[in-house]
């Protein structure tokens, strides 16, 4: 149960706030409140509204048919999701307009107009018909952040195929899970990919996943050149380069017409058992909430620069790098490798070349940008930047403070955005030319989108109260099932509250009904009875001045069941010593209350942290209990655990 009755309060009474600006607002797509009652008077024809923007093959007879956990959106319609992320800008200016700049971690640039995409997009889905694949099949992709990613995933929605794509940093048990599952057909790889200067070996990976896959008929292998063409192993009537299938496509390829409910793709998530969760997402529904969402919360103008740093293997990705932005014509920067490779001023020099003007990221990495100091950022000329986003997890307020100062030089309007794999689309955002902005909090749900939080009940909680996030009425990019278990998807998500889809998420509203997500639910602890967000002590010592970041677990603890442990990074040149610890504990206490109070803070050089950036506070538990660690497969450094495991033994000792 999340915190409904805590003292600990203060953190989160943000005074704080940022009115949009006036020549904001005189360009803004969205300008004035309207549109929130609107779509609250009217929420099919809203949803209609937005559809009725794109090609239809044949239109809907019914725009929702929804019978709780069911739901189907533009009931009858036939479509084509390429022909409205690509076609359809060929017979305009857009022809010839950069889809994707991309830059490799080497430094190669490659771009690709929209032109250039539906022809590669078309040869590939040819490519994938000739190896047998057919509507209705899986393809697998496994694949590092390179062109040739979107190009197939594209190519498969063109053949109504749906893909289901692997992160790259994914171990071959990972791989071979999720292909077993989805039943693939057809597993297009690398044969590397580069992260920090090394490689990714992809190739290697996918062979030893392959050998235990039954279903996988065929393999395509994209030459990302990280190693000699003639020392990657091919399999003899298996693999198949993709450059040479690619010389023989023809290069037009009629895009299949598919029911509005067809499945797009499976992209599986972490569950709380070992076994993945294949969430299924289908085709209108999910482009028509992305497109909508994309185009307002970041006010996207026809010459916008965007960039969404995130790895296209994750949902933020599927839905804000590939099918929204192309869906509403945009010019999208794709970067390939880390942040501070070679040096931590990567993004900044990326945003300087390519004039980004729309900048969307983690606040893990706000933070640790923060830890570096200024000095990178200034270096640039980032006047380009008109807006910037977050997305992942909840910001805490002095980063989001950073963020706007330094990065979007107190300029930029911040759009704080909720949402999660299932979901599809963001639900919770600000529209940045009508919202005012609180630093931390993702503010307000969309326009079309009834969030609430309630109480263990499902009561729900007054302005001022926390409890768990739901949502009470069915959203266009919603997950349909889970793939294969249909049962699972009404157990996890629509059984703790009867009518109502459970995010797992912790919030509290303000007096001014302003969301401010906690985190999951597990993420909170429960010390001497009373329930404490990580969140919420996270924020605390990041408020501190000589604190660059901090995760905050929950150990078992005889008298108060659980106590509060603190993993904290320091800013370069501050000493972790034993007067920092009771400095910080102190300053816990005195900004949220005795309570909060971490009974140990271990300093550390670098956190756990997944590829995507999110701090993997599973396996912060595993250490603070001195359990074994769980799946380190996903994080971007897998020998930072155990280095933070022997440091923590070390000091503990």
């Amino acid at each position: 149960m999340v915190a409904m009755q805590t003292p600990i309060e203060a953190l989160l009474e943000e005074g704080r706030k940022f009115a949009p600006g006036e020549a904001f607002i005189q360009q803004a797509n969205v300008k004035d409140h309207s549109i929130y009652e609107k779509a609250k008077q009217d929420l099919e024809g809203f949803w209609a509204e937005q559809a009725e923007q794109f090609v239809w093959f044949k239109k809907w007879d019914e725009v929702l048919k929804w019978e709780c956990p069911w739901a189907q959106w533009f009931v009858g319609g036939e479509l084509n999701i390429t022909v409205n992320c690509i076609d359809r800008h060929l017979k305009t200016w857009r022809r010839n307009k950069a889809a994707f700049i991309w830059e490799g971690e080497p430094g190669e640039e490659r771009v690709l107009t929209y032109a250039d995409l539906h022809r590669e997009v078309c040869k590939f889905a040819n490519v994938l018909k000739r190896l047998g694949v057919m509507k209705g099949d899986r393809v697998a992709l496994y694949l590092p952040m390179i062109p040739e990613l979107p190009i197939a995933m594209l190519a498969c929605a063109r053949i109504g195929a749906p893909h289901t794509i692997v992160f790259g940093g994914f171990s071959a048990e990972s791989l071979r899970d999720r292909i077993n599952d989805a039943q693939a057909k057809v597993l297009v790889t690398a044969d590397g990919g580069w992260r920090r200067g090394n490689i990714v070996p992809l190739k290697r990976n996918a062979d030893e996943a392959v050998s235990q896959c039954p279903s996988i008929e065929q393999v395509v292998v994209v030459h990302r050149g990280v190693m000699d063409a003639t020392h990657v192993p091919l399999h003899e009537g298996r693999d198949h380069w993709w450059h040479r299938l690619m010389e023989e496509a023809p290069l037009h390829c009629e895009p299949e017409p598919v029911d509005s409910e067809h499945p797009l793709y499976i992209l599986y998530t972490s569950g709380t058992t070992a076994k993945p969760k294949g969430v299924v997402h289908t085709t209108a529904g999910y482009m028509v909430g992305c497109a909508a969402t994309h185009r307002w919360i970041f006010d996207l103008k026809e010459e916008d620069v965007y960039w969404c740093t995130a790895d296209i293997g994750w949902v933020t990705g599927h839905s804000y790098i590939v099918y929204g932005p192309l869906a509403n014509g945009t010019t999208g920067v794709m970067y390939e490798g880390s942040p501070d490779y070679p040096a931590w001023d990567r993004w900044w020099s990326i945003i300087e070349k390519y004039g980004v003007t729309v900048l969307y990221t983690t606040p893990t990495a706000i933070r640790a940008f923060m830890r570096q100091g200024e000095g990178h950022p200034r270096r640039h000329d980032l006047s380009s930047l008109r807006l910037l986003g977050t997305v992942g997890e909840p910001i805490n307020p002095e980063a989001w403070m950073w963020y706007r100062e330094h990065i979007g030089g107190a300029r930029c309007p911040v759009v704080d955005t909720w949402w999660q794999t299932e979901t599809g689309m963001i639900l919770i955002s600000p529209l940045p030319g009508v919202t005012t902005t609180k630093p931390g909090s993702a503010t307000t749900p969309f326009p079309g989108v009834e969030a609430d939080v309630v109480d263990e009940q499902g009561r729900s909680v007054p302005l001022g109260g926390g409890g768990y996030l739901v949502l009470k009425k069915p959203w266009p990019a919603m997950l349909r099932t889970l793939y294969g278990d249909p049962d699972r998807y009404v157990q996890i998500y629509w059984s703790r509250f009867p009518g109502m889809y459970f995010t797992g998420d912790g919030c509290k509203r303000d007096k001014e009904g302003y969301f401010w997500l906690l985190g999951r639910v597990d993420d909170v602890m429960n010390v001497s009875g009373h329930r404490i967000s990580t969140m919420e002590v996270e924020s605390a010592l990041v408020y501190h001045p000589d604190v660059a970041e901090a995760a905050v677990t929950g150990k078992a603890h005889d008298v108060k069941g659980q106590a509060i442990t603190a993993f904290v990074t320091l800013k370069a040149g501050v000493q972790g010593t034993q007067e920092k610890v009771d400095e910080l504990k102190k300053h816990v206490a005195t900004k949220i209350g005795p309570l909060a109070r971490p009974d140990d803070i271990f300093f550390t050089a670098e956190l756990p942290k997944t590829r995507s950036g999110k701090i993997m506070r599973r396996l912060l538990r595993d250490i603070a209990e001195g359990r074994a660690l769980g799946d380190t497969t996903t994080l971007a450094d897998p020998t930072a655990v155990q280095h933070l495991r022997e440091m923590y033994e070390e000091q503990e000792a």
